[in-house]
């Protein structure tokens, strides 16, 4: 889990009971952990919407995209399975509960 947050994202985590936080681009705050019992992962993220501010339009959504592409990435390498994966797995949960 944390080795994936130095390989898609190039930054090394702040460890916090238990949580990884990094920043990266259009992240302010990137927080990953594991669930209860272990068996799931959970991700808080806080949006730096500064960018905006800092960088022209075009520089800014391509910022986004970028950390977008990286994410769904991670998100892969951490879980095993893509985005269509996740969102099948996601809703049979849902249903469950």
């Amino acid at each position: 889990m944390v080795d994936g947050l130095t390989e898609f994202f190039g930054e090394t985590a702040e460890v916090n009971e238990g949580h990884y936080l990094i920043s990266y681009g259009s992240f302010k705050r990137f927080d990953v952990y594991t669930g209860e019992k272990g068996k799931t992962l959970v991700v808080d993220s806080e949006s730096d919407m500064s960018i905006f501010d800092r960088f022209s339009e075009d520089e800014a959504n391509e910022i986004v995209l970028d950390t977008n592409r990286r994410f769904r990435q991670y998100l892969e390498y951490v879980t095993g399975f893509n985005t269509k994966e996740r969102k099948k797995n996601a809703e049979k949960a849902a249903k469950k509960a």
